[in-house]
């Protein structure tokens, strides 16, 4: 048992790797970890926790500002399989099919948030 607890964190650390890598790949056209640095899209630094359409500054969909979102594991989940699903009207159009990918990705937010 002591053995697998010694893997986790390496595991954490490569799927934290992993999500960043996609993060860069799939969003970061788009979105920034920085605070205040919009881009087409708004930054991401504290999204977990944040109500959709609420960075200052930033451009949304009325769609999204209306939506009453606030972002977690799950919200994120399922805006990034399917962002027009979701949320029919939003300006963004990039969706991330993969689960695995997605989770990544979504992890990858989570603990930028934390750091």
């Amino acid at each position: 048992m002591a053995a697998g607890g010694l893997l986790l964190p390496g595991a954490a650390s490569a799927q934290q790797a992993d999500g960043e890598r996609l993060f860069r790949q799939r969003c970061e056209a788009c979105h920034s970890l920085e605070p205040g640095q919009n881009r087409a899209g708004p930054h991401l630094s504290g999204v977990v926790g944040r109500t959709a359409g609420s960075v200052e500054g930033a451009r949304y969909s009325a769609a999204l500002r209306e939506s009453d979102i606030v972002w977690d594991g799950g919200t994120l989940n399922t805006f990034l399989a399917a962002p027009r699903q979701m949320v029919p009207g939003t300006s963004t159009t990039v969706g991330v099919p993969n689960a695995a990918q997605r989770a990544a990705i979504v992890g990858y937010l989570e603990g930028a948030v934390a750091q």
